[in-house]
């Protein structure tokens, strides 16, 4: 066993004593604290959805041409791959309370800066505060759910937390377009009231277990994690999928690949070093966790072949543009309906089954667009299924999942993990729709076969899922398992 992979238990699904935290919180202070939870994943999950709006606006009041406006998402993805693992990370040595009110607060700084900022340098400032408290606040909410809730309710906590991004895309456009008419600024401005009343009861009523004694805090593996996650970034976000070949051996993306690359061996090397490492390499080499990590690899593949949607529409429905972006609302509505319906199944029935179901029906919509031609209700069927698919695999069950495996004292860590694989996922989805597409010529035939291709890996991770353990099997591996860590509360 390599130094810092010492065993870590499971959580109880089927039977043993429940950590000590579950059992100190009734359920009316359980519900009160998943209402903070849900107001800050939504407020992260809004800036999202608003932001896209407010693209021109800024653009015309900073005098910005539209290859800097691209920076404006491009340092939000970065920042945010960075701070997820390492808020998560914070989340477990110095409890889950102080290190989300340390995200929100970060959160509200950041959307205060890029409101009043003068200059684009300071807004794309801004926007990296803003995306390293949003990166915490998803997973330590996560966290928080397996610390406070018995493993029979964790389903149905994430579930409601899942559906917040369903919603926050209905929303966002809506709630962007009413923000505009005061002036931009006010899309970012309109945080800091929810902010402010999100770090009073946060602080109020989150609980702030720590765990007993201390190691050195792993700073080479957060160093080398971000800075590989930085090189990925970067790399990917300059590839031209017009020009690919080129563009791939450019300066300004192959060395950055390469470093990243590079990177992977060292930060595992690190890994197994550190007293109390970023991210236990032990945890990764079980078979259910490196299962669902590939899950949320393939499910950040597929969210981002969403964004291809509308010019699919446009180059095979022949409708405007107007008309193919409301196509999607068959996509987001499902997927926000279907979060909490998922959660509680996997309360129901466990996890296999939801995980399976939502990787079959995702691969089933996708490759379904090869087939729609000219169909509006084809095409439509196809969104539908995609985003019932997703609704079981975003938000509650692959989490589920993590806080199943994780003992107490890495629940953080591994939501920060799962994230880093899903946005992983994400960055390289574009790059690879865009490359398919454009190889066989872009429009409608291009868009299908990328949709293909991203089909039929969803397609072979819905077959590898059949090695998930059920729950049958889970509950005589957590009756073998060591307990947690102790913890003490404040």
């Amino acid at each position: 066993m390599a130094p810092g992979d010492r065993p870590v238990g499971r959580n109880h699904e089927c039977g043993g004593t429940p950590p000590p935290e579950v059992s100190n919180v009734d359920d009316r202070t359980r519900n009160r604290m998943l209402g903070v939870l849900f107001v800050g994943v939504l407020m992260g999950a809004l800036d999202i959805a608003i932001v896209g709006p407010a693209l021109p606006a800024i653009q015309a009041g900073l005098g910005i041409d539209s290859r800097a406006v691209a920076w404006i998402f491009t340092i939000y993805v970065l920042f945010n791959l960075i701070g997820t693992p390492l808020m998560a990370k914070l989340s477990d040595r110095f409890g889950r309370r102080s290190v989300y009110v340390l995200d929100v607060a970060l959160f509200g700084i950041g959307s205060l800066v890029v409101a009043l900022s003068p200059d684009f340098t300071v807004l794309l400032v801004g926007r990296a505060v803003q995306a390293v408290g949003s990166g915490g606040i998803f997973p330590v909410a996560a966290a928080v759910i397996g610390d406070t809730y018995p493993p029979d309710k964790r389903g149905r906590a994430l579930g409601l937390i899942g559906a917040v991004f369903g919603m926050a895309f209905l929303i966002g456009p809506l709630l962007g377009g009413l923000l505009l008419q005061l002036g931009w600024p006010w899309l970012f401005l309109v945080n800091l009231p929810v902010a402010v009343w999100l770090i009073v009861a946060g602080s109020r009523l989150l609980p702030n277990h720590r765990p007993e004694g201390g190691q050195p805090f792993d700073w080479r593996g957060t160093a080398t994690l971000s800075l590989l996650l930085a090189a990925l970034a970067l790399g990917v976000n300059h590839i031209d999928s017009d020009h690919l070949g080129a563009s791939l051996v450019s300066a300004g993306v192959l060395p950055y690949l390469l470093g990243a690359l590079a990177l992977v061996p060292l930060f595992w090397r690190i890994e197994q070093g550190a007293a109390d490492p970023l991210l236990r390499p032990g945890l990764l080499r079980r078979r259910q966790v490196a299962l669902v990590s590939a899950f949320a690899f393939g499910t950040g593949l597929a969210e981002t072949s969403l964004v291809f949607l509308p010019s699919l529409a446009v180059s095979a429905l022949h409708v405007g543009v107007a008309t193919a972006s409301f196509l999607l609302l068959p996509v987001v509505v499902l997927s926000g309906v279907g979060a909490p319906i998922a959660g509680r199944l996997l309360d129901a029935i466990g996890a296999k089954p939801v995980i399976q179901a939502g990787l079959a029906l995702t691969a089933t919509g996708l490759v379904l667009f090869e087939f729609t031609g000219g169909s509006l209700a084809l095409f439509i069927a196809a969104g539908a299924l995609v985003g019932l698919g997703l609704s079981s695999l975003l938000g509650a069950p692959l989490r589920y999942v993590m806080l199943e495996e994780a003992g107490a004292g890495e629940r953080g860590a591994a939501q920060g993990a799962l994230k880093v694989f899903s946005g992983s996922g994400q960055l390289l989805g574009g790059a690879l729709v865009g490359a398919v597409a454009t190889s066989l010529g872009g429009g409608a035939t291009g868009y299908r076969a990328a949709l293909l291709a991203i089909g039929l890996i969803t397609a072979v991770l819905a077959l590898l899922s059949v090695a998930m353990r059920g729950r049958a099997l889970a509950a005589v591996a957590d009756a073998a398992a060591t307990p947690s860590a102790s913890y003490r509360g404040d």
